[in-house]
């Protein structure tokens, strides 16, 4: 097993000074209550167009932040009423064009900034720089996948959120924030990327980490310009349909809990991408064993990440 790094970290975006935890296994795991859902539906008017958008070495570490003491508190049951109502219609709508050749800064593409969270965002971000690798051709350049937080009511106006620490000061949790990983896409491979997420999926919708890490840091999460009246929604529910239509949908309106096969599906205008601190980036995976190549792991350095 790895050896734990006892150094204080203060990251430069972020007012909050970090201390490594013994191991990984003590990521703080939270449980919130439960509340009601609102079911995703799809609106019938034409789309609006997107807006567009413009695009010390860092070694494997198996370190955490702050044990943070968190109480787990009894969640009510609730029932998930109108499955899947909003799919009818989107299995037959017309998706943006796919050709495989396309090179992914196509000059008639519109690259759009989304985010998606499943779990320990360590995961989620590997699988999503492949993504980049494989279906948009970029090199290590050009990747844009960050680790990150989204999707909180709380602490607006106060600056960036943290992750877990001594002070409890802007604590990613206490604000209702998930993890999550941002990227830039083009509009016509949204899809694509998409079906990348779903495949993190088991197939009774349960993510990776279902077992360990659990609570609404650790949601389920999309997130795209103007939610659910995106045009991008035609496109992710055909990938989900492509990839067994494991999970359900609802409306995301912010610190929302933590149910499986459930995605929360955001406005990234109402509850944009905070980026996460550099230690987070490019990090090994959270299962133990779970290590990366030195490549990967030095995509830091290669991006200059500040």
């Amino acid at each position: 097993s790895d050896q734990a790094k006892s150094s204080t970290r203060r990251d430069t975006r972020c007012a909050c000074t970090l201390s490594a935890a013994p191991h990984p296994a003590q990521r703080t795991r939270h449980r919130s209550q439960r509340t009601n859902l609102e079911p995703l539906e799809l609106e019938s008017s034409a789309p609006a167009a997107l807006p567009s958008t413009t695009p010390p070495r860092h070694r494997k570490m198996r370190v955490a932040a702050a044990i943070f003491a968190a109480c787990a508190t009894g969640a009510a049951g609730l029932s998930l009423t109108a499955r899947r109502r909003f799919l009818t219609g989107a299995a037959s709508a017309a998706a943006a064009p796919v050709v495989a050749s396309r090179p992914a800064l196509a000059v008639d593409d519109e690259l759009v900034d989304v985010y998606f969270g499943c779990g320990c965002f360590w995961h989620v971000q590997h699988e999503l720089v492949e993504a980049e690798r494989k279906l948009l051709g970029r090199s290590d350049g050009q990747i844009t996948a960050r680790a990150g937080y989204a999707g909180g009511n709380g602490g607006k106006g106060t600056g960036d959120p943290c992750y877990h620490n001594l002070r409890g000061q802007n604590d990613y949790g206490k604000l209702g924030h998930a993890e999550v990983v941002n990227l830039k896409v083009p509009t016509s491979r949204y899809g694509d990327v998409a079906r990348e997420y779903f495949k993190l999926l088991g197939p009774d919708g349960s993510r990776p980490d279902q077992f360990g890490d659990r609570g609404l840091e650790y949601r389920n999460l999309i997130g795209v310009p103007g939610g659910k009246e995106s045009p991008l929604v035609k496109q992710l529910m055909e990938a989900t349909l492509k990839e067994g239509d494991k999970v359900d949908f609802a409306k995301g309106k912010g610190s929302d809990a933590d149910v499986k096969a459930m995605v929360w599906v955001m406005d990234t205008t109402a509850h944009p991408f905070f980026r996460a601190e550099n230690y987070h980036q490019f990090h090994d995976g959270f299962a133990r064993g779970e290590n990366y190549p030195d490549a990967y792991n030095d995509l830091n350095d290669v991006l200059k990440i500040k």
